[in-house]
């Protein structure tokens, strides 16, 4: 192990973690992969063999994550870790003036606390803190064209992403002095069950509100979404590319509609409220 490049990725039970798993031991990494049920690591061992250890833990609890990166520092026996891919996360939706405070709290907790414990746990083996021997490791967050463009009902989980955008920009400024490079990774539809969790939200909750026709509708396309999403090793790669790249970009956008990413980004906020508010039927047109 100690001859190969080691990276640790966050949340690969499934779907982007999956994918980049897959790439990167492709490519010759050995990678760390954590996930929270037992049964997920020995999944995971059978399918990538030696080049790939589990370890167990969720990212909001700091104890285990601190666990994890203590095993993961035994098993480099001195040699450094080359990145630490930030990538798990959930999707909570519903509409901001409804939504339970639980929920918002479980968003924030996983996608943007957890970041930081992952971060602060690995940190000091990618480098940060200028003690370890070899080239300083890279951190890759993996964020969504949600980070840039929030859309209607999704409104927790872009948040995260808007924040991890932030945090990321923070962060990469904060390891300068350590030569550690923060990237982040913001992919746009993914073919991952975090969509099919979209057919299994219960609306009902909101049928007595002015948004359950547009929760319907939101629903469909989030459906239609993920079917036709690109594959998880579309975003492994580029992740690959963000740790290896000689001179990595600060932001990789990964999408299927590249165009369409462009025109939320240069078109008038009110154009795309307009635009969106009509899509889903919250104003008339």
């Amino acid at each position: 192990m100690a001859r190969k490049k080691s990276v640790v990725i966050t949340g690969v039970s499934t779907g982007i973690g999956w994918g980049a798993v897959k790439v990167l031991t492709d490519q010759g990494f050995h990678v760390f992969g954590s996930v929270r049920k037992t049964a997920d690591a020995d999944r995971l061992k059978v399918a990538f063999g030696e080049a790939f250890t589990p370890l167990l833990f969720d990212v909001t609890d700091a104890a285990a994550v601190q666990a994890g990166a203590r095993e993961v520092e035994a098993a480099l026996a001195g040699a450094p870790l080359a990145g630490l891919v930030n990538n798990a996360g959930v999707a909570v939706a519903g509409p901001i003036l409804y939504l339970p405070i639980d929920e918002w709290r479980e968003q924030l907790e996983v996608n943007l606390t957890g970041v930081v414990i992952a971060t602060q746990a690995f940190a000091p083996l990618l480098g940060a803190g200028g003690a370890r021997i070899g080239d300083p490791g890279r951190i890759v967050n993996i964020s969504s064209v949600g980070g840039r463009n929030a859309n209607p009902f999704m409104g927790p989980y872009c948040t995260t992403k808007f924040g991890l955008e932030g945090l990321s920009e923070a962060m990469r400024r904060e390891l300068l002095p350590f030569g550690v490079d923060v990237i982040v990774v913001a992919p746009g539809a993914v073919a991952t069950p975090i969509w099919d969790k979209a057919d299994q939200t219960d609306t009902s909750r909101y049928a007595n509100t002015v948004y359950a026709p547009a929760l319907d509708r939101l629903r469909a396309f989030m459906l239609a979404l993920g079917k036709s999403g690109l594959p998880p090793e579309a975003v492994g790669q580029a992740i690959a590319t963000a740790l290896t790249a000689p001179k990595p970009k600060v932001r990789y956008v990964v999408t299927g509609s590249p165009l369409q990413v462009l025109m939320t980004e240069i078109l008038p906020k009110r154009v795309l409220d307009k635009a969106i508010g009509k899509r889903l039927g919250l104003v008339e047109g």
